[in-house]
């Protein structure tokens, strides 16, 4: 039987070298005059958010700028945005910097609009009221946040990564411009590069998958795979920059027209409780998940092996699956991805959240999304198999 699959993209996407130079084209195709750019104190040194305000001076638009976003945004770092929103009259946002500018944005946009608390918009509730318009220029190859229909913010007196989902969020442009990343560090890349990767992963396997979904995410991963450590060793490898950008939108645009799964519905608190940036959690932990999860979709993991490049057209699906679990498991020593304990966290505290943990995971829903759902002894195993992975750094 035939399903149909509801397929959400930005409505105005521009892709390549010196696309941010089409962003004044853009905002005149949305009757949009009063911009609030909305990114990061890191975009204002780099010189980004100077040369965004020039572009758009020249066609006489004036650019107010609001650069408090943090990594890892939480419902107190968005509030002064909202109240920027809500004293002015903007007409869009430009959101401008990595994944967690563009989530802050994404809040800010509804939460200016429509007033209330971040928690008041967590899933399962599907947030389709249309906030102020967005823009997103991203700055990093990794969540493909300028893309996608979600948003993550933390409530911190809960201490619980919320994921709000819904068309409100998705933004209405976005601006692919891979020279924005030649700048970014190599362990941000590494990171972000990794996040991208799980996120197509995650997207083929979903049990939320289509046909449209599954061309995405394996092109996306034929991108990333010969290209994510040519990126991490050299910065200014532009090939490389360019093909892991458009990996990211594409990884992107599967995983909100599929879902992701139990990796990221694991790494969510261990960014909440220990501070660990997104992409790098979703390092440390997707080894040991691929591995807990290949039995129950071993032909659909195989194609991912392909796709990256790390096993042949003439490989046994269980070969192709032995090669990707030793090739995440290779990366994470050549990108230097730490185990929690070397990223410092502690094991007392650890233990003393692990449960919660697991509940918070559940909770999200991603899990349930994954071949082989865990149950809860089973996800305390995979958790606690991250105090026994050590990187060779």
């Amino acid at each position: 039987m035939t399903v149909s699959h509801t397929i959400v993209l930005p409505r105005i996407m521009e892709i390549g070298h010196d696309a941010c130079q089409k962003l004044p084209e853009v905002l005149r195709s949305l009757a949009a005059t009063k911009p609030l750019i909305i990114t990061d104190k890191m975009m204002v040194q780099l010189g980004y958010v100077d040369k965004i305000q020039a572009l758009l001076a020249a066609v006489g638009i004036s650019a107010d700028v609001f650069d408090d976003t943090v990594p890892e945004p939480t419902d107190s770092s968005i509030s002064a945005g909202v109240a920027r929103i809500q004293n002015g009259a903007y007409d869009v946002i430009i959101a401008l910097g990595g994944g967690s500018p563009i989530d802050s944005a994404k809040a800010i946009a509804i939460l200016g609009k429509f007033g209330g608390e971040i928690r008041d918009y967590k899933f399962p509730r599907q947030v389709h009221e249309s906030g102020v318009p967005i823009v997103a220029i991203p700055t990093t190859a990794g969540t493909g946040s300028e893309a996608t229909k979600f948003t993550i913010i933390t409530d911190e007196e809960s201490n619980e990564k919320l994921l709000c989902v819904g068309l409100g969020f998705m933004p209405v442009a976005a601006i692919i411009d891979y020279s924005l990343t030649t700048s970014v560090p190599a362990r941000t890349t590494a990171d972000t590069g990794i996040d991208a990767m799980t996120h197509a992963i995650e997207a083929y396997v979903s049990q939320k998958r289509s046909l449209y979904s599954d061309a995405q995410a394996l092109a996306a991963l034929r991108l990333i795979g010969p290209n994510l450590q040519a990126a991490y060793h050299d910065g200014k490898n532009a090939a490389a920059r360019e093909a892991m950008m458009l990996g990211s939108t594409l990884a992107g645009i599967a995983f909100c027209n599929s879902s992701v799964a139990l990796v990221h519905g694991m790494s969510r608190p261990i960014g909440a409780f220990f501070h660990v940036p997104h992409g790098l959690s979703n390092a440390m932990l997707l080894p040991a998940v691929t591995e807990f999860s290949i039995p129950a979709a071993p032909e659909r993991y195989a194609d991912c092996a392909r796709a990256l490049g790390v096993a042949d057209v003439n490989d046994s699906d269980a070969e192709a699956n032995s090669r990707l679990i030793r090739f995440l498991k290779d990366l994470n020593q050549e990108l230097q991805v730490p185990s929690l304990a070397e990223f410092g966290a502690e094991h007392a505290e650890f233990e003393a959240r692990v449960v919660t943990m697991c509940e918070q995971a559940f909770a999200s829903g991603s899990p349930s999304n994954n071949p082989r759902v865990p149950n809860q002894e089973e996800m305390l195993a995979l958790y606690r198999s991250l105090w026994a992975t050590v990187s060779a750094n």
